[in-house]
């Protein structure tokens, strides 16, 4: 399939299952949900789909303790093989020895040089020879997700396809899902998270803040991402 078939679907009306089904069927081996065990949601309903589906994970090498567990948690029980991905040891090494252990918090520039390290770079070999990805990103997780589509071309990633299946749930609907599913999830939510990044770039939520008011918490709204959800160009 190429870009112009997907002209002539509305991908928006289809709901979750009914677009991972669909792109199962157009992509499978060479699509993969990009996981961080926050959508254990989509990890359940591709598997339900089909048991072989790929999965892969960043591991930064700053990540808590229950997201390692989470993930050996997901792994067991679906029977996946998670696909890590990894820094470049020598790029990480200079960043540290050069600027220190916490140089992410003194400027933007400098949490983006991090953060282009620790899961930018990783990421695109995670999509090389890659058709298709998917995200758990929503819609109602931030100012900078509002406007999110369920399909969208990846021009950052040689223009393939990236697919945001529960982009129109809310929050409640996913804990709805988990619930109903009785599906595993992070042990830090019980301890006020609402997002999960990096260990030292995540903290709990306080009552009324948004759910990724502790992500960089030291920064404007607009600025909370991390370079790996560039949007180019949407269907």
């Amino acid at each position: 399939m190429n870009i112009a078939d997907f002209k002539e679907l509305d991908m928006e009306a289809y709901n979750a299952e009914d677009l991972l089904k669909w792109a199962i069927d157009a992509f499978h081996p060479d699509l993969a949900l990009a996981c961080s065990f926050e959508d254990i949601v989509l990890v359940h309903m591709m598997h339900r789909i089909r048991p072989d589906i790929r999965v892969f994970a960043l591991d930064t090498g700053r990540m808590d303790e229950e997201t390692y567990e989470l993930a050996e948690i997901a792994r067991q029980r679906f029977g996946i093989e998670v696909e890590w991905y990894f820094p470049k040891r020598e790029d990480v090494e200079k960043l540290e020895r050069e600027k220190g252990l916490f140089s992410f918090r003194t400027s933007l520039e400098a949490r983006h040089e991090c953060c282009r390290i620790r899961k930018v770079e990783p990421l695109s070999r995670a999509l090389s020879g890659l058709r298709a990805w998917v995200t758990g990103l929503q819609r109602d997780q931030g100012v900078t997700r509002t406007t999110l589509q369920k399909v969208e071309r990846d021009d950052a990633h040689g223009g393939i396809l990236k697919l945001n299946p529960i982009a129109d749930w809310t929050s409640e609907q996913t804990s709805d899902y988990i619930r109903e599913h009785k599906l595993p999830c992070n042990g830090l939510y019980d301890r006020g998270y609402l997002s999960i990044g990096c260990a030292p770039c995540t903290r709990p939520v306080a009552p009324g803040e948004h759910s990724r008011a502790g992500r960089w918490w030291w920064e404007h709204p607009e600025h909370k991402e991390c370079g790996l959800h560039v949007r180019d160009w949407n269907i």
